[in-house]
């Protein structure tokens, strides 16, 4: 009679040839994390940037108030708001338009009608988030967006979301 010698197992494997557990993620896992994040991104990094510009328009809303204020005081002691029509407002006082330490838009004022009437405009800066676009403030206190997002604009309101949007 043969005697019967069998070998150890465990797991099916022999004992000490046991197979190790694969630890990690398969490439197909991968590249649906990848791809995941990729479309979060595409919807991310432009709502991101529309908010930054947003807030950078801000800038222009205060500025063209605040200077409505001096030029309306200007006013008060000159009885115009320039010298005479189409000229720099305000440019004989020394309150005239500056805005120092503007970060993304450019100021212009001019005057018409002898003085007596004035249009300020904050133009985006070229090397701003708001290039391409304008507003303006009148003497009768009269909103505009006269560019947005590259395109002539022509809303009677300062357009923040969109050129028609007034809210």
């Amino acid at each position: 009679m043969q005697a019967h010698t069998s070998t150890p197992t465990a797991g099916g494997f022999p004992l000490g040839t046991q197979r190790k557990v694969a630890r990690g993620f398969t490439l197909i896992e991968v590249m649906i994390v990848v791809a995941i994040v990729a479309i979060l991104a595409s919807v991310a990094v432009p709502a991101y940037t529309q908010y930054i510009r947003r807030g950078a328009m801000q800038e222009a809303f205060t500025n063209l108030a605040s200077q409505r204020v001096r030029l309306e005081q200007f006013y008060q002691d000159n009885r115009a708001y320039g010298p005479t029509a189409a000229t720099t407002c305000g440019s004989a006082a020394a309150n005239a338009l500056v805005v120092a330490d503007s970060k993304y838009f450019d100021y212009s004022c001019t005057t018409s009608n002898s003085g007596q009437n004035y249009t300020i405009t904050a133009t985006g800066k070229s090397s701003s988030t708001v290039n391409g676009y304008a507003y303006t403030l009148s003497d009768s206190g009269a909103k505009g967006t006269t560019q947005f997002a590259g395109t002539t604009a022509t809303s009677s309101c300062w357009a923040v979301k969109s050129a028609s949007d007034c809210s």
